[in-house]
């Protein structure tokens, strides 16, 4: 067992160092994240020696777990709203990765999932790597969490066709949103941040995610 924690340990090591520090990520923040998170218990069974590759990997229905690159980014991102570090949203829980890597930077999490099996599964992932606290909810994430609002930080693991309203208007002023927008088959990944005078709008380069299914998103 110690072999194999090693291992994983040392496969983390060479995943931050060559598919993170390598492109540019420089939040010491997110890099220490993503050494400690284990991104293997977040996979399928089968599954867990593809966790530290360089691309997403299939988890069940249709989803998948982003590449670590992207996942990093789309942290960073969160860290940027201001304040840095309070109540974030969680979009499209899937594997749980996301929120775990959000909780580890120091944000309480509410993180919201439409498939029931999925959020079970999540939540019980969660919990056994150490991250109970957070929040696993089913619902409509392109409605957000008009409850738990506002909040400083939202990402979302889907790809939309528009920036969800009910999303923007959940964000705190100093908050940001992160998600990718566009087609169904690409889509650029923005960043909208609220401020005392209204939105403003970013992108921060091309992507490629599973689509954001919802009252706000595409249709099935």
């Amino acid at each position: 067992m110690a072999g194999t924690d090693e291992r994983r340990a040392a496969d983390r090591e060479r995943m931050v160092a060559r598919q993170l520090e390598a492109r540019g990520v420089r939040d010491e923040r997110v890099l220490a994240a993503m050494r400690r998170v284990p991104r293997h218990l977040f996979l399928p069974a089968g599954h867990e020696d593809e966790a530290y590759g360089d691309h997403p990997v299939p988890i069940g229905e249709g989803q998948t777990i982003s590449q670590p690159f992207i996942v990093a980014e789309m942290t960073a991102l969160a860290l940027s709203a201001t304040p840095p570090v309070r109540r974030a949203l969680d979009v499209g829980t899937g594997s749980g990765y996301q929120a775990a890597l959000l909780a580890e930077v120091g944000f309480d999490v509410v993180s919201i999932e439409r498939l029931p099996s999925l959020a079970e599964r999540a939540r019980a992932t969660l919990a056994a790597a150490g991250y109970g606290r957070v929040d696993v909810r089913v619902g409509d994430g392109t409605l957000g969490c008009p409850d738990a609002a506002p909040f400083c930080a939202i990402v979302v693991g889907a790809a939309a066709p528009e920036v969800p309203s009910a999303l923007s208007e959940q964000l705190r002023i100093g908050g940001v949103l992160v998600l990718p927008v566009g087609t169904r088959s690409l889509q650029d990944m923005v960043v909208v941040r609220r401020t005392p005078h209204g939105l403003e709008r970013e992108t921060a380069g091309a992507c490629v995610f599973v689509p954001l299914v919802g009252e706000q998103g595409w249709e099935k």
